[in-house]
C-alpha cells in the first residue's frame, strides 16, 4: 500500500505529542502538584482612640436675648418757646446736669420783670393798710372808731397779706419758667441724634429733642420655656440653687462675632407671671459695660447655667455618628476588634459632648480613622489625648515646671569633662 508523504509526516507528529504527553502524566503522578496561592489578608487599619475625659461641668440652656439699657429718657422741653442754641454732640457721652440746649429766654425773662413788679405793688399796699389798721386800733382803745370801720380795715389788711403771697408765687413760678429754658443732661449716659434744628418752635412736655440711654450697667431680657421654669423653680425649692434679691443667678451672654459667652452677669428680675400668648417667662440679667461694647437694642445669646457642677464623661464631637437619629460611637475592645455601641449624649461644653448613657471610664473610643472602621472587624488603634481636652481641663502652670524638678540632674562622664576642659583650654 502507497503512503503519502505528508501522511507520514502527520503520523509521526502525532507520536511526539503523545509520547511527551505521557511523561507529563508520569511527573504529574510521582511529583507535587504546586501549591496555590490566595488574596493576600488586609492588614487591620490604623485608628486613633482615646479615653473619655472626666471632669466637673454644669448644665445650661442657650436663649436668644435683648440688650437694654437700664435708664431710657426722652428729652423734652418744659416749657414752650423757639430753639435758641445745642450745646450737645450727637452720640457723644454726656453727664447728668450738662446742659443740653436753650429756649429763647426773654418771653420768661419779661414775665418775671411783671411778676416782681406786682410783689412790689402788693408789698406797697400792704403796708398802707398795716399803717392804716394801726391807727384803728388805737382809735378803738378810746372808742372813737365804729367796729364797722375797723372791721373794713381790718379785711383790707388781710386781703393785702395774701395778694402778696400770691405776687411772691407767681415770681417763684416765673423764675422756675426762666430756668427750664436751659435744658439739662436728667442722667448720664450717651445722647442719641436731635429732632430739631435751632429756631424751631418747641411745645412743652410734647417735643421730643433727643433721646439719652444710659450704657453702664446694661440690663439684657430673655425669656425661658415653661420645662426651663419648671425645673428652675424646683432646684431653687429644693436649695440646690441661691436665688435672691442681692445675689442673683449668674449668667453668661456672647455676642455675635464672638466665640463662647464671655461676658458675665446676674438675673436680678424675674416677671411676677409666665406670658399666656407664649408661655414663656421673663428674667433680666445685669452686665457691667464699663469698656462700653455692649448697646441698648442688639441681640446676644444667653447661656443660663442650672444646677451646681457634676461630674460626667466627656468625648469629642468627631468621635459621634448618627444612625436614624440614634447617637452612636465605635468603641475599640481589649481584642482590638470593634463595637457599635449607641449613646445617649448631653449638653457641649467647650467642644466635649457629655455622655449620659453607654459608655464607662477607660473605655477606648475611636475619634479618627472611622471610615476604616467597622464593627466586627480589628483594627490597630493608637492612643491619644482626647481632642479638646486641654480646653476643659487646662494643664497647670507650674507642671512643666515640676517635670523638670522631678528629673535628675544630668551628670558628666569622664571623657565629657576632658572634652569640655580641652575646649576651654582652645579657647
Amino acid at each position: 500500500m502507497c503512503k503519502h508523504p505528508l501522511m507520514s509526516w502527520f503520523v509521526r507528529v502525532a507520536g511526539v505529542v503523545v509520547v511527551v504527553a505521557g511523561c507529563g502524566v508520569l511527573a504529574g503522578c510521582g511529583g507535587h502538584a504546586p501549591a496555590q496561592s490566595g488574596p493576600p489578608v488586609p492588614e487591620a487599619p490604623e485608628v486613633h482612640v482615646s479615653v473619655p475625659v472626666m471632669a466637673e461641668v454644669t448644665d445650661y440652656q442657650d436663649f436668644p436675648g435683648r440688650l437694654a439699657a437700664v435708664n431710657s429718657v426722652e428729652v423734652r422741653a418744659r416749657v414752650t418757646g423757639y430753639l435758641n442754641k445745642i450745646h450737645f454732640e450727637e452720640g457723644s457721652e454726656v453727664e447728668q446736669g450738662d446742659l443740653l440746649f436753650e429756649i429763647d429766654p426773654r418771653p420768661y425773662e419779661a414775665e418775671l420783670a411783671r411778676a416782681k413788679g406786682s410783689v412790689v405793688q402788693a408789698e406797697g399796699r400792704l403796708k398802707r393798710l398795716e399803717s392804716e389798721f394801726k391807727r384803728a386800733k388805737d382809735l378803738a382803745e378810746r372808742k372813737a372808731i365804729s367796729q364797722e370801720e375797723i372791721d373794713r380795715i381790718t379785711g383790707d389788711r388781710t386781703e393785702a397779706l395774701g395778694a402778696v403771697a400770691v405776687s411772691e408765687a407767681a415770681v417763684e413760678m416765673a423764675e422756675l419758667n426762666l430756668s427750664f429754658t436751659k435744658v439739662t443732661a436728667p442722667l448720664s449716659g450717651r445722647i442719641g441724634n436731635r429732632t430739631l434744628d435751632p429756631g424751631n418752635l418747641v411745645k412743652a412736655d410734647e417735643t421730643s429733642v433727643t433721646v439719652i440711654v444710659s450704657t453702664n450697667p446694661i440690663y439684657v431680657n430673655f425669656d425661658l420655656d415653661e420645662r426651663t421654669m419648671l425645673r428652675l423653680k424646683r432646684l431653687i425649692a429644693e436649695k440646690k440653687i441661691s436665688w435672691s434679691t442681692k445675689g442673683g443667678i449668674p449668667v453668661l451672654i456672647g455676642l455675635a462675632d464672638e466665640e463662647g459667652y464671655p461676658h458675665a452677669g446676674t438675673i436680678n428680675f424675674a416677671d411676677n407671671r409666665v406670658d399666656a400668648d407664649s408661655g414663656t417667662w421673663r428674667l433680666r440679667g445685669r452686665f457691667d459695660n464699663s469698656d462700653g461694647l455692649l448697646t441698648p437694642g442688639l441681640f446676644v445669646r444667653v447661656r443660663l447655667p442650672i444646677g451646681g457642677p457634676v461630674k460626667s464623661l466627656l468625648i469629642t464631637e468627631e468621635a459621634l455618628s448618627t444612625d436614624q437619629g440614634q447617637k452612636f460611637v465605635y468603641v475599640v475592645k481589649p481584642d482590638k476588634m470593634v463595637e457599635y455601641r449607641r449613646i445617649k449624649v448631653g449638653r457641649i461644653h467647650d467642644g466635649l459632648r457629655v455622655v449620659l448613657d453607654g459608655l464607662t471610664t477607660g473605655e477606648q473610643i475611636i475619634h479618627s480613622g472611622l471610615q476604616r472602621a467597622r464593627p466586627g472587624n480589628p483594627v490597630a488603634p493608637k492612643v491619644v489625648e482626647m481632642p479638646g481636652a486641654e480646653r476643659l481641663i487646662p494643664k497647670k502652670a507650674g507642671e512643666s515646671k515640676a517635670k523638670e524638678a522631678a528629673e535628675p540632674p544630668k551628670t558628666e562622664t569622664k571623657d565629657e569633662k576632658t572634652d569640655s576642659k580641652a575646649g576651654e583650654k582652645k579657647k
